[in-house]
């Protein structure tokens, strides 16, 4: 359990302070996201029990088709997707853009790190924009990374939000080499977070291959030294999750609980695939917040420990579905909703002024106000740790002005705040790439 009482004050503090300048009206939009493990979506797996026939893809097809249109996922990660373009092609034209839907696309595959499965991202075009992509390198499999803005309704005025999806696929077994596996494979993630200096919206997802909260890869995403890049847990559940009754509703793995084909056997008795969420996010810093108790695990009731998707009957999912979580994989899918302000794409104000800052800030810093009357403002810029970067003091007539600063700042997020004469403020966030 990742209790809020770990947060350091300071970082608390900061996280309350940046919430209060962009308070929480309600929620404009949703983001759903859902992490699959799709269990060899290729026909080259390396593993002789997964062929033609016996992990047929047109078969896989149908059932993630039936999975993929009764979650409607915005955002969908994936594990053991084949490594070549052809795969993520197939999925997305066979399985997801299918009935009349023709807006999900996906993003850039890679697999620098080797092997015959890799990651990938598939989301709704409407409602997101891929901004960039990168990916890690380790010994095992690459970790991915996506950055999206959300189409706000004023996109064009500059205003909207950045997410990051990570995607990992840790090395499986038990063991102390495999757990040291698992560590350095986070480590490489949360070193390029945290040398980033861009705390902000990002998840990491995929099939952790963890057995517990102790294993040391799990502390070090979710206790790592610097509190702004650490990881939260919004099943708030620590303790030894394996074959352990007391998780049985956050099990994952495995859908079948006797041996054949391509599956794992033992039943439901594992919490390998997680979901796990910035601060920023946890606490809905900045205009993205996870909603409260939507997290869970596709067709999970908890009355499957040690047993199958299927027995005894599963009343969570129709049954079409429990058939297709059944014949797709052996892992189950993981779901969880993100609100988005209400703000986004709206210029902030207050009773006297309006105002909106460029994002991302690119060379210079540029602000439109709209004042309703003449009026002196200080217009304040502070790193994210609260260190004051700059001030500067404008005499504004009524009407619409548009402010332009230097930037000689590096990359990261920033706070601007602004306030007139009789102490009405306004704060933004802003970042730069």
């Amino acid at each position: 359990m990742i209790h809020r009482r770990y947060i350091r004050i300071r970082v608390l503090g900061l996280l309350l302070f940046v919430a209060a300048g962009s308070a929480f009206a309600q929620a404009h939009d949703t983001i759903r996201m859902m992490q699959y493990n799709l269990m060899y979506y290729t026909n080259s797996s390396g593993i002789s029990e997964c062929n033609s026939i016996t992990n047929n893809l047109d078969n896989k097809d149908l059932h993630i088709k039936t999975i993929f249109h009764y979650v409607q996922p915005t955002v969908m990660c994936v594990c053991e997707m084949g490594s070549q373009n052809q795969y993520a092609d197939r999925l997305l034209n066979n399985a997801i853009n299918t009935d009349g839907i023709d807006y999900y696309r996906r993003g850039p595959l890679t697999s620098q790190s080797g092997g015959t499965i890799a990651n990938m991202i598939y989301y709704d075009s409407r409602k997101l924009t891929l901004y960039k992509s990168t990916n890690i390198t380790t010994s095992y499999r690459d970790i991915n990374g996506y950055t999206f803005y959300y189409n706000a309704d004023d996109l064009a005025f500059g205003d909207t939000i950045f997410m990051t999806f990570w995607i990992g696929h840790l090395k499986a077994g038990s063991g102390n080499a495999n757990e040291n596996y698992r560590l350095a494979q986070v480590q490489k993630l949360m070193n390029r977070i945290s040398n980033s200096g861009m705390p902000g919206n990002y998840l990491f997802s995929g099939d952790f291959n963890i057995y517990n909260s102790e294993e040391p890869a799990y502390k070090e995403l979710t206790e790592y030294s610097n509190s702004l890049y650490r990881f939260y847990d919004p099943a708030n559940s620590p303790g030894y999750w394996h074959n352990n009754a007391q998780f049985a509703a956050l099990h994952t793995q495995s859908t079948h609980n006797q041996s054949g084909d391509c599956f794992s056997d033992g039943g439901l008795d594992d919490r390998f695939d997680i979901i796990l969420v910035s601060p920023y996010i946890y606490y809905g810093s900045d205009r993205l917040h996870l909603v409260e108790e939507s997290y869970h695990v596709v067709g999970q009731d908890g009355m499957r420990f040690n047993g199958s998707v299927l027995s005894p009957t599963n009343n969570s999912v129709p049954n079409d579905v429990a058939n297709a979580l059944y014949m797709q994989s052996d892992h189950l899918p993981v779901v969880m909703d993100l609100a988005i302000d209400a703000h986004v794409g709206v210029v902030e104000r207050t009773a006297d002024f309006f105002v909106n800052v460029i994002n991302p800030v690119r060379e210079k810093l540029q602000v439109e106000l709209q004042s309703n009357r003449s009026e002196s403002y200080t217009i304040t810029l502070c790193s994210v740790d609260g260190r004051l970067l700059a001030s500067y003091h404008e005499n504004l007539e009524e009407g619409t002005h548009r402010l332009s600063y230097p930037f000689p700042y590096g990359k990261g997020a920033y706070l601007m705040i602004f306030q007139d004469k009789n102490g009405q403020k306004a704060v933004k966030k802003l970042v730069t790439f």
